[in-house]
């Protein structure tokens, strides 16, 4: 259950960290410069998530088949 959840926020974090500091910088810019259009946020996040996402793909995926592979091995202990 632990390395479930370690997997889980190695593998999640690095997007919602990215989704969070670019909501963060663009809302401190609309409030800087009184701009209040709801496209403004959703764009440059939209993008910036998706480079994250692409440039974390080889890692996430290593995470996950690494998870997988110690699970399946771990399985035949689980039998009674």
């Amino acid at each position: 259950m632990r390395e479930l959840m370690q997997t889980a926020f190695a593998t999640g974090l690095p997007i919602l960290l990215t989704a969070v500091g670019v909501g963060i910088t663009i809302s401190l810019l609309q409030s800087v410069t009184s701009l209040q259009d709801q496209s403004l946020t959703f764009v440059p996040k939209l993008i910036a998530v998706g480079f994250v996402m692409v440039v974390m793909a080889p890692y996430v995926v290593k995470k996950l088949v690494d998870f997988a592979i110690k699970m399946i091995e771990y399985m035949p202990s689980m039998a009674p």
